[in-house]
């Protein structure tokens, strides 16, 4: 059996007015999609607990057949898996969001997504200027920090606690918030709080002391962007523990396509090979084109191949709904027919197609509730339905509650 996963990222949304009442995946023009729907099995699932972030670290882990209250501990320890970053004990990691902020507002959480070069160079200064700092910023919390550059605007930072009380200390003491919910709102609200909130407050004055008259932003201000004015710390945690995909499901082995380091991440945690696609970017001008091509092929070799398509959430992000439809158009122009010609050449095969989790553009950020999916097949008997969207899904009797249970389902497990 050969297997495919397809997930617009946070593409679930609501009526809008402006698409006459339509979600975005109903005003769509999807022909491939609409084309499967009467062949398909189509429900849908909840794969964020309400305890828990409404973000694609819980929701993808779930969509992949894990139970977040068993595996989470932390979205930034995923990431730094993708970097190549090892934790050990006594280490945290740390989210490092390069954004700008203005009059008091969260004017970008992505500092106008900000190219990969320009964050790598802003980010080697903090490491050199700032973090030899640490241990005058933060005497209660000895150790080291290291700053990681990633992809554009998302970065890492890892807390090397001297020791298991400074970790211990450090793990109570902080709470941070994720820059993306305050989009065009106060930021004050949203930096860290908790015993530790001081030093790692103090940690982003410096940075931003230094980003001022940073030549990156001396740069950018004389193109008309905007300058990315500090590092926002957000979602730490500790290296995780997770069973291999394979071992957990019977052998079957996984690859993934991905542009961010979150996707990448988890991957690297469940043992899955990491197809890297020249020209994808985590944005609306990602190559869709590629990233269908290089999953036909990689079938080949593997049982699964998982295409995460990031663009659907960015456009959520920013509130852009013509973005939003016009990524997943492109998504089912480009992405899943040479995936389905491919899937359609074996013997045996399943598709899946799922957002993670749902990113109203009303709202410029994740929230938790259902999501639409769709499971095609060789061996799936249609039901018949004309329309692959909420609507659709909402009025289907496949139903999970606990979104790690489609997968087995998926997976014929």
């Amino acid at each position: 059996m050969k297997y495919a996963v397809i997930i617009p990222d946070g593409f679930a949304d609501e009526p809008i007015e402006s698409l006459g009442g339509k979600t975005p995946m109903q005003a769509a023009h999807t022909p491939n999609l609409d084309a499967l729907a009467p062949m398909s099995i189509i429900g849908h699932s909840h794969n964020v607990p309400k305890h828990l972030p409404p973000g694609s670290d819980v929701a993808t882990l779930a969509l992949l057949g894990y139970d977040p209250d068993d595996v989470y501990t932390g979205r930034a320890p995923l990431e730094a898996a993708a970097l190549g970053i090892d934790l050990g004990e006594n280490d945290w990691a740390l989210r490092c969001n390069l954004v700008t902020l203005a009059d008091g507002l969260m004017k970008s959480f992505t500092a106008e997504h900000i190219s990969t070069e320009e964050g790598t160079e802003l980010l080697k200064s903090v490491q050199e200027r700032i973090a030899p700092q640490w241990n005058q910023i933060a005497p209660d919390f000895p150790g080291t920090i290291e700053f990681f550059p990633g992809v554009s605007y998302r970065n890492i930072m890892v807390f090397r606690a001297a020791d298991a009380k400074s970790a211990a200390l450090f793990s109570k003491a902080t709470k941070t918030f994720p820059p993306h919910d305050y989009t065009d709102q106060p930021f004050e609200q949203a930096l860290p709080a908790g015993d530790g909130a001081a030093q790692l407050r103090e940690l982003m004055k410096r940075v931003e002391a230094l980003f001022a008259d940073h030549p990156v932003n001396q740069k950018r201000a004389a193109a008309g962007k905007l300058p990315a004015t500090n590092a926002w710390l957000w979602g730490q945690g500790k290296r995780p523990n997770i069973v291999p995909f394979a071992e957990r499901f019977g052998g079957i082995r996984g690859g993934m396509i991905s542009a961010v380091d979150l996707l990448r991440g988890i991957a690297k945690n469940l043992k899955w090979r990491q197809i890297d696609v020249p020209g994808i970017t985590g944005y609306v001008d990602t190559d869709y084109a590629a990233k269908g091509q290089y999953a036909a092929r990689a079938l080949d070799d593997l049982d699964l191949v998982c295409v995460h398509v990031e663009a659907t959430d960015e456009s959520g992000h920013e509130g852009a709904t013509e973005k939003k439809v016009k990524a997943l158009e492109d998504i089912d122009a480009l992405v899943i027919p040479p995936v389905l010609e491919k899937l359609r050449g074996f013997p045996e095969w399943r598709l899946l197609v799922t957002p993670d989790h749902p990113t109203p553009v009303r709202i410029k950020t994740h929230s938790h509730g259902e999501v639409p999916w769709l499971i095609a097949g060789s061996d799936i008997a249609g039901e018949g339905r004309t329309t692959y969207d909420e609507v659709s899904a909402a009025d289907s009797p496949h139903y999970f509650e606990r979104g790690w249970e489609l997968m087995p389902k998926f997976l014929g497990r």
